[in-house]
């Protein structure tokens, strides 16, 4: 297109020298770029140089190069600070990836779409895998074929945002083209012959009205399940060596991905009011059916299924638990922004919800013998969110005043199943949710902020906010940042800091989540009970506090550069501490022996006989923590390189966390001596050295003639698994180095073709050590580490895309 000689200045979107899409300012005269300029935050935009705190802004088309399905994996290999990891055998933990920023667990991220905040997921993680004990949001109800770009905000956030945004804060930006439509067709595969995924997405852009836009996204995918269990010909669980375990090696197990289907729609609609302002609303929903698999159960654990399971005329071999879910995940944002007067003006609102629900498969309730079901309705969670928000601000020159308010009323339910689910010793491998353990419960709160940014002087910024919070239950919050930057040699050098306090409030899942586990302890299978922090029970009979909200005190301090054109280079440390994390305890059981024979002196053990359960678990704020940490990013672009087109990312994070000042124990389990059970060694590496203290990403891309070509070399770094209570037995896992290649052919201008290879030289984590302590590999069934997982364990995977644009 032919443009026309004249300064006026437009937004568009470019390829960065980082290989990211961010917001760029054209001086269309000079037909070049003038300035990036990051989009990010409630004043007026400022370039990633001259931006006051760290943030990452990624492209969908950076996602996709990394050959990621799924939006989180994609993020995973994008972000040096983000981590999310496949889980097995974990119930539904396995169906929703805990992940995380800065290795501060998936609670502590807030997660905005298109600048709103997203209700988190109605799921609670109470398995043995990172995050446990805490709640995130569901990153995987988000198709990456919606996504415009993502902004990852790398500093505390919770001044501007309110709660959860003590690691940082995730923008989902959603695609708002017009004028086209996009199908994508993709299918994979493993390099062992399992895994095989298939599926389509549909984007198109429509223009209503003069000037209004509806984008829209729809989206299917099926994918198989993945098997790596281990290869042994002795149960050590169990310490049994016979017939049936030489003929299965593997002890009946299924250790991998999940079976999933997924299915989503996804809008993002716009009209314009006038002149001054516009209507917008956009929001999605996403269905998810997964199937996960629990222990299998042996002909000498289980040892019968009275002919349910078994086909006639069959020697009984024991049975494979199934763990279905069904996720529903729906969002929806409606509003107004435009002016009044000098003011900008935005408001919306909001609803969102998580639904999970649980099915039992291919087991049996062995206290209904032969009467059985071999299906069960378990229950299931709902989290939902209704919110109201106003934001105003104004330019007043070299000053940026903004204030806000926001009203938010959360609900968590938890049903029960069906009776068979539950009753006598409960289906086996997951038993249902009892009467007793469903809830559904409200809360409040409101929240409103000021801020304002001053440019001092040509070079020094200067901002600040203050936000005040009220929850229906549990009171008050105060929370403030101010930060600061100084430009130097024209604007290409530039020291930034941030120094500010946050704040998390304790989800209700937290306050009120309790059900009874089957668990293996020892050699041994107990029934665990989690009971909430507004039972009786943890209030009363344990002595344990209200759940109150976690404190947070966050430093920032670093520099980018920018050398020459091309070349922006950015470092930045943090400093978090974190006081009164709340924390899912570990198993306090009985101290005097078998189950049954409590010490009536012990009142743990008098309310572990009454309950009838072999250890008890709950939520309280006991652990505060400090989180230090550098980031790392060094980007280069450029179109001198032969009749090509070279991009680099350069990108590492380092990250460790620690425990400070004593362990809050509650004093009755203190004064009967549950100190160290109350948060074993196990449970604190989840919190200290569950995800990789380093990770690095290089990353290179090539564009010529019709082919892009894409390499990318990730390295996670070591993590440490800690026995619950032998330091001899602990098993430090080192780092490796996934690569993976995306090749791309333009076949005609519209269509194109990719061929992707994860994981091309077939790497897989350490295999697990022992050390003569069989729960740590479960008798020999897990071959890798799944409660400290890097970067999960499907080795190799081919996949084939095309793409067609209309």
């Amino acid at each position: 297109m032919k443009r026309k000689s004249f300064n006026k200045k437009i937004y568009v979107l470019v390829l960065s020298g980082a290989g990211t899409m961010v917001y760029a300012q054209e001086t269309v005269k000079e037909n070049n770029i003038d300035e990036v300029v990051v989009t990010t935050g409630r004043t007026k935009p400022r370039t990633i140089i001259t931006s006051a705190i760290p943030i990452d802004n990624i492209s969908a088309a950076q996602l996709k190069s990394t050959g990621q399905i799924t939006f989180d994996k994609a993020l995973t290999y994008s972000v040096p600070s983000f981590n999310s990891s496949q889980q097995t055998v974990s119930d539904a933990t396995a169906h929703f990836d805990p992940a995380d920023l800065r290795g501060l667990g998936p609670s502590r991220t807030l997660v905005l779409v298109n600048g709103k905040r997203k209700n988190q997921s109605a799921l609670i993680y109470v398995n043995d895998t990172p995050g446990k004990g805490e709640v995130g949001t569901d990153l995987k109800s988000i198709p990456s074929a919606a996504l415009q770009n993502v902004e990852v905000l790398r500093d505390g956030a919770s001044a501007q945002y309110g709660s959860d945004a003590i690691a940082g804060v995730i923008n989902i930006i959603l695609k708002n083209s017009v004028g086209k439509s996009t199908v994508n067709l993709f299918s994979g595969i493993t390099s062992k012959g399992d895994g095989f995924n298939i599926g389509a997405d549909f984007n198109t852009g429509i223009r209503v009205a003069k000037n209004g836009s509806l984008n829209l996204t729809l989206g299917y995918s099926s994918q198989n399940k993945t098997n790596r269990a281990g290869s042994v010909t002795k149960d050590e669980l169990f310490g049994v060596d016979n017939a049936w375990t030489q003929a299965n090696p593997g002890l009946g197990m299924i250790i991998g991905q999940p079976e999933t289907k997924v299915a989503n729609m996804f809008v993002n609609f716009e009209l314009p009011t006038g002149e001054a302002g516009k209507f917008y609303a956009f929001g999605g929903t996403t269905y998810r059916n997964g199937t996960s698999y629990g222990l299998y159960r042996t002909p000498y654990w289980v040892s019968s299924d009275f002919g349910l399971l078994t086909p006639k005329g069959q020697p009984y071999n024991g049975f494979q638990p199934e763990f279905k879910t069904d996720v529903y995940d729906y969002n929806l944002t409606s509003g107004w922004k435009g002016m009044f007067g000098k003011w900008s003006f935005d408001g919306s609102a909001a609803f969102g919800s998580n639904a999970v629900d649980y099915v039992v498969g291919n087991t049996i309730n062995t206290s209904l013998g032969g009467n059985s079901p071999t299906r069960f309705k378990a229950g299931g969670h709902q989290f939902s969110n209704i919110i109201g928000n106003i934001d105003v601000n104004r330019n007043f020159g070299v000053f940026v005043l903004g204030a806000g308010v926001e009203v938010r009323n959360e609900n968590y339910q938890a049903k029960a199943g069906e009776e068979a689910s539950y009753i006598g010793s409960g289906a086996e491998s997951f038993p249902g949710l009892q009467p007793q353990n469903e809830i559904n419960k409200n809360r409040q709160n409101i929240g409103a902020y000021i801020n304002s940014e001053w440019d001092v002087t040509k070079n020094l910024l200067l901002g600040g906010t203050v936000r005040y919070e009220n929850f229906s239950d549990f009171g008050n919050n105060v929370s403030w940042k101010g930060n600061a930057r100084y430009k130097l040699l024209d604007d290409k050098l530039v020291f930034r800091g941030s120094v500010s306090t946050g704040f998390r409030a304790p989800s209700l899942h937290q306050i009120y989540y309790s059900n009874v586990q089957t668990k293996i302890t020892g050699n041994t299978v107990a029934n665990q009970g989690t009971f909430n922090n507004d039972s009786q029970i943890v209030r009363s009979d344990l002595g344990v506090q209200k759940l109150n909200a976690e404190k947070a005190f966050n430093i920032t301090g670093g520099f980018a550069i920018k050398p020459f054109k091309n070349l922006t280079i950015t470092a930045d440390y943090y400093r978090i501490k974190i006081k009164d994390r709340v924390l899912f305890s570990g198993d306090i059981g009985y101290k005097t022996g078998a189950p049954g024979s409590p010490d009536i002196t012990n009142p743990v053990e008098v309310i572990l006989d009454n309950n009838k359960i072999t250890s008890l678990k709950f939520f309280t704020n006991a652990v505060n923590t400090v989180t230090e940490g550098v980031d790392f990013v060094a980007n280069y672009y450029t179109s001198a390189i032969g009749k090509g087109r070279l991009g680099v990312i350069a990108a590492f994070n380092y990250n460790k966390t620690k425990i400070v000042d004593n362990i809050a124990v509650p004093p009755i389990l203190a004064e009967n001596g549950y100190s160290e059970n109350f948060f074993d060694r196990k449970e604190q590496s989840r919190i200290t050295s569950a995800r990789p203290k380093t990770k690095t990403i290089l990353s290179l891309s090539y564009d010529i003639s019709k082919f892009n070509f894409n390499l990318n070399n990730t390295y996670f770094g070591s993590v440490t698994w800690q026995h619950a209570t032998d330091p001899i037995k602990d098993q430090t896992f080192s780092g490796k180095v996934i690569t993976d290649i995306v090749l791309t052919y333009k076949i005609t201008k519209d269509l194109k073709v990719s061929g992707v290879v994860n994981n091309l030289f077939n790497i897989y984590p350490d295999v697990i050590d022992s050390k003569g302590d069989v729960v740590t590999d479960l008798g020999g069934r897990f071959k890798y580490p799944w409660e400290v997982n890097q970067f999960g364990f499907n080795g190799t995977t081919f996949q084939l895309n095309v793409n067609y644009t209309f």
